[in-house]
């Protein structure tokens, strides 16, 4: 073949000759025409072997049961992989064409090679890509960070490429490179600290398993509170829940601190943690009309009633003169109010029982006494947490009154004004 070639391109030298050209020229000619025409015919070749094979990927694609294939169309694979049969034509021509054109040749085949290097992570990339698009229509892989694994591997890559690319530019020695590389590699840390921190917090984030993709993580710093949808080297991406977004560097994952809610997530209840606050000069102690008003409150009745019969005990036990009643043991309006906020939360059925329950006293406040309500609710998602807990405290202020009682309240302008225009009709 190479001897058909050169024969060839004598005649073709010679017809242009033979037309009055120099021999110089001719030769000038003869490649500059050849060259054209070549890399005209090339360049069908390698569109008609795209479509070709690009239609023999769906022909074949169409007839498998897994999507891999479909994929590797979407990613450009098989364009890709169509280069290759035109490019090892390409050198095999121009090899033959400028044998005679050792330092063009040099520099084409140079030329060659880099395009080769660029072509193979191309493909190298598609098929990552590809991998990656696949694994996240399975199940198993949709909270894990593919993005980040891909973008590592890539930058791994895309520095070996760098890596050869050089040692073709400029004729190095890998061994040399390599310690001219190490000798300048205080400077390439500090050039690229963000990413090699991205990409060692990627990693540990990974295998920690930190935050995954669908996490509801909040992370004040940085004003973000919402769902995790997508974590790669260098940030992590989350929908807040007024539908904006807020990156995060991924290096802040691992040196900051930050709150994620898939414990409550998997666990069979959310937290409901809120106090109503009662004004301390409104607890007392019960009289006996006061307990038996109160035991018409089916809810508190049977603790009340248990309680009677303890103070009962405890005062003839002790010989308690009953007639103050700070004396002995007394039940207070507050204290049966507990209860029956208690009470209340185990008849819930919005309430998981098996969970922690508690209703507390915390220390008082300039603005009276907290009582805390401590439960978890069933339902977890928010919307729904969020009745439920509404319609737990509606209830609870509600039944204040009932138990003589009165939640605290800043006063407001109009109740100033209101006492002021009563201490004025009072003094006439």
């Amino acid at each position: 073949m190479a001897y058909q070639i050169d024969t060839y391109l004598k005649d073709f030298s010679s017809y242009i000759e033979s037309a009055g050209v120099t021999s110089f020229y001719a030769e000038m000619l003869t490649v500059f025409i050849n060259a054209f025409i070549f890399i005209l015919l090339l360049a069908f070749l390698d569109k008609l072997l795209k479509k070709v094979i690009v239609e023999v990927f769906k022909v074949f694609s169409n007839k498998t049961k897994t999507s891999f294939d479909d994929f590797l169309i979407l990613t450009n694979f098989p364009r890709y992989v169509g280069h290759i049969i035109p490019l090892a034509i390409f050198k095999w021509f121009f090899t033959e064409l400028l044998v005679e054109y050792p330092t063009t040749l040099y520099w084409l085949l140079k030329v060659f090679d880099l395009y080769v290097i660029l072509l193979i992570l191309k493909i190298i990339r598609s098929l990552l890509r590809t991998s990656r698009d696949y694994f996240q229509t399975k199940e198993q892989f949709h909270d894990k960070p593919l993005q980040s694994y891909l973008q590592v591997t890539m930058l791994f890559l895309w520095g070996i490429g760098v890596f050869f690319f050089i040692l073709e530019v400029f004729d190095q020695n890998a061994m040399d490179f390599v310690l001219q590389l190490g000798a300048a590699s205080a400077v390439i840390l500090l050039i690229f600290k963000d990413t090699i921190l991205g990409f060692v917090a990627s990693i540990q984030v990974s295998i920690n398993d930190i935050v995954r993709i669908g996490d509801w993580i909040t992370f004040s710093k940085y004003g973000a509170d919402g769902t995790v949808t997508e974590i790669n080297l260098a940030t992590v991406k989350v929908q807040n829940w007024d539908m904006t977004y807020t990156t995060i560097p991924t290096y802040s994952l691992i040196s900051d601190s930050f709150q994620n809610w898939r414990g409550m997530q998997e666990s069979s209840g959310r937290r409901i943690k809120r106090a109503v606050y009662i004004k301390q000069n409104s607890v007392r102690f019960l009289t006996e009309d006061d307990l038996k008003e109160l035991k018409r409150i089916q809810l508190v009745a049977p603790y009340i009633e248990h309680m009677e019969k303890e103070v009962v005990r405890s005062n003839r036990r002790h010989e308690v003169d009953q007639s103050i009643a700070i004396n002995g043991l007394n039940q207070t309006n507050l204290g049966v109010f507990r209860k029956y906020i208690d009470a209340y939360l185990y008849e819930n059925p919005a309430i998981n029982k098996d969970l922690f329950l508690m209703v507390r006293h915390l220390p008082p406040t300039s603005q009276g006494i907290p009582i805390e309500v401590f439960c978890f609710s069933n339902d977890k998602r928010w919307e729904n947490y969020e009745h439920i807990q509404a319609d737990i405290f509606d209830h609870i202020i509600a039944a204040v009154p009932f138990f003589n009682l009165e939640i605290f309240e800043e006063p407001s302008s109009k109740d100033i004004t209101s006492f002021l225009t009563q201490q004025q009709d009072l003094n006439g």
